[in-house]
């Protein structure tokens, strides 16, 4: 899933607030400091995303035959694929 800039910034600003709001976490930097970070940080994840992403759509077009993307058997070959390659980062579903 695509998100724009716009929405992770959104997001970096609740993350920021999650952690303001823990009595167990004392911050020593800049808010903003630790939010660009967070945008950073989801920023390279979402282009790993992508190429994964790509990876699996590559994976599909590559078989014998043609598998026609939305279909039942493509969404069930992508969401293995996609497992594979998250696993093969040590990401566990």
């Amino acid at each position: 899933m695509k998100m724009t800039h716009e929405k992770i910034i959104q997001i970096s600003h609740q993350v920021m607030a999650a952690i303001e709001a823990l009595d167990e976490v004392e911050i020593y930097d800049e808010p903003n400091n630790i939010r660009v970070q967070i945008v950073k940080i989801l920023t390279e994840l979402m282009q790993e995303e992508e190429k994964i992403d790509q990876l699996v759509k590559g994976r599909i077009a590559a078989q014998k035959r043609t598998i026609v993307e939305g279909g039942g058997e493509w969404e069930i070959l992508y969401r293995k694929y996609y497992s594979e390659e998250l696993r093969k980062l040590g990401i566990a579903l």
